[in-house]
């Protein structure tokens, strides 16, 4: 089932690629202008995803381990099979936001607000970027930003059992993403085009939509 898991962050990273575009490809295209003009875009662009990445892995190794070992310590008998609902629950709503049938995820998004109205005064500390390493913070501070497709991949790191394989779960989820976020100029704008196409976007969600309701069924079988 972890294998399966991985897949879906992985899936998720990948059709949410419009959503990724939207908001984070803003800060790709800025970060390729914030580089030296002497020098290639790529190492600071791939600087940035890797600091990106680093935080979404870490949010995945502190989510799992904590809930894990809350599950643990409490002996709930049901613990991870309600949490692996929540989690199909998670994957139902982001099926519904990406079909724009339903925006109730956007209420979720805003909870993270409070926390980025304390980091994002921080990214102005890192522009411009003078080094490919300079990117790595400026991507790590990034990585915090409110989004409710990171927040449906971490949803299954909370259930992934433990600290390391919340950890990988992200990981995968992050590598889905890595193709859009990695696309600056006329290849994004083209892309997200495409991407936020009302019959892909619907297509993607059922895809997300059958393996959340699949997801939820397992879960019961679980009580």
């Amino acid at each position: 089932m972890m294998s399966e898991d991985w897949l879906a962050a992985l899936l998720i990273g990948l059709l949410g690629a419009g959503h990724c575009l939207g908001m984070c490809g803003g800060i790709g295209a800025a970060v390729a202008m914030a580089t030296p003009t002497t020098t290639h875009r790529w190492p600071f662009l791939l600087g940035y995803n890797f600091g990106r990445l680093a935080s979404y892995v870490l949010a995945g190794f502190i989510l799992g381990g904590a809930l894990s070992t809350v599950i643990e310590v409490s002996g709930f008998k049901h613990g991870l099979a309600i949490l692996r609902l929540l989690a199909a629950l998670m994957l139902i709503l982001l099926a519904l936001y990406l079909a724009q049938i339903w925006n109730g995820l956007s209420y979720i998004e805003n909870v993270g607000k409070y926390l980025w109205k304390f980091l994002s005064p921080l990214t102005s500390k890192f522009l411009p970027l003078s080094t490919p390493f300079a990117a790595i913070p400026f991507g790590m501070i990034w990585g915090w930003l409110p989004c409710g497709l990171v927040y449906s991949a971490l949803s299954w790191s909370a259930v992934s059992g433990s600290a390391m394989q919340g950890a990988v779960l992200m990981l995968f989820f992050g590598l889905g993403t890595l193709p859009a976020m990695l696309l600056v100029g006329s290849t994004a704008e083209s892309m997200k085009r495409f991407m936020n196409n009302l019959l892909f976007r619907r297509f993607t969600a059922a895809i997300l939509l059958v393996y959340g309701i699949i997801t939820a069924i397992d879960a019961l079988k679980l009580f």
